[in-house]
């Protein structure tokens, strides 16, 4: 793609969130999570394969489903109760429609079944594009709304346990990193009314250790398991860290991600929300299980090759990591600074 091209759209992405983010008025946030829908959509389609055009088919329908579920949600609460502010969302129908179409803006469970397919359809850096930028937007709306508490909290724990189950019997790693979004949503709605700050820190430890995972498939080039076992002769040290990043991910002490897991599962026994702090904590097992099986197919396993063809036969160029090396770093050294990141945000 054009690099002028290429800016306007990244520039697009920027200016649609940014707008949701300032604004308090449901109109001009439609305007926000549109612009950035339509600034995707170019970026999906630009290698012009069926899978990638198939993508961008599915990922504009389900977007312009939910943005007309929010518009209708808005301008029936103007029409109701004569507000068109953010917070004053008050009636419970409007609330419910307006909360459904976030839902699947974002790929909730039940209504996730777009994400994986989509995903499975993009290179690895719109992936990950999709999978951190575009949920910035429709959870900055989600935290400021009056939010239906037994429905919020239903959709999350099926959120968890779907992103548990569907990663399971996946070889594709983008589709594995679908459900591994998916289960990571329930967590972060699962606590939002009761600690809005907690769920923002779980956002952003999310994203970095994300990045770390889409940014060391995208340089070791592969999409698949199968394709995993290479991975040792192209990059040795990323090989031996990219499983601790997995099982970050997973939430295993003591690394990072095992924080914000541990901190949820603790609100919400303050909550005395006890049956459904178990259902959660078992459904990271599954999603634990998964990750497991990408770090053992990573280092535990060799590619049937002969000797002589053990290494790459052609040289690799000397590329500058500092991006992935620094998110890698934050992924497995931020727990001990996770009570100063929750006393900031508070």
């Amino acid at each position: 793609m054009n690099p002028y091209i290429l800016s306007i759209f990244l520039l697009g992405l920027g200016l649609g969130t940014t707008i949701t983010f300032m604004s308090s008025h449901w109109l001009l946030a439609w305007m926000g999570l549109e612009i950035n829908t339509l600034a995707i959509i170019p970026l999906m389609a630009q290698h012009h394969h069926p899978r990638s055009v198939e993508a961008s088919t599915k990922y504009f329908l389900t977007q312009a489903t939910a943005a007309a579920m929010i518009l209708f949600a808005s301008s029936t609460n103007a029409w109701i109760t004569g507000q068109w502010g953010i917070n004053e969302l008050s009636h419970p129908m409007t609330s419910t429609i307006m909360m459904l179409g976030l839902a699947l803006k974002i790929g909730m469970a039940p209504l996730h079944t777009w994400m994986p397919e989509v995903l499975q359809g993009l290179d690895l850096t719109t992936g990950l594009i999709m999978s951190t930028w575009q949920k910035l937007a429709p959870f900055s709306l989600l935290m400021q709304m009056n939010l239906n508490n037994s429905m919020m909290i239903t959709m999350a724990v099926l959120s968890t346990l779907v992103g548990g189950w569907g990663g399971l019997n996946q070889t594709q790693l983008r589709k594995i990193l679908a459900y591994s979004s998916i289960a990571h949503i329930g967590w972060m709605i699962l606590v939002l009314q009761f600690s809005p700050s907690l769920t923002l820190i779980t956002l952003m430890i999310y994203i970095c250790m994300t990045f770390s995972i889409f940014t060391l498939f995208k340089m070791n080039k592969t999409t698949s398991i199968n394709s995993l076992a290479m991975s040792w002769s192209k990059s040795p040290t990323m090989t031996a860290l990219a499983p601790l990043t997995l099982l970050s991910l997973g939430g295993l002490p003591p690394l990072t991600g095992f924080g914000p897991k541990w901190m949820i599962l603790s609100e919400l026994t303050k909550q005395e929300l006890n049956t459904i702090a178990t259902i959660t904590a078992l459904s990271a097992l599954l999603s634990l299980y998964f990750y497991l099986r990408l770090s053992y197919a990573m280092t535990l396993t060799l590619s049937p090759n002969t000797t002589p063809s053990t290494n790459q036969w052609r040289f690799t160029t000397k590329k500058y990591n500092m991006h992935l090396s620094m998110s890698t770093i934050m992924s497995l050294m931020l727990l001990p600074l996770l009570p100063s990141m929750l006393a900031i945000t508070h």
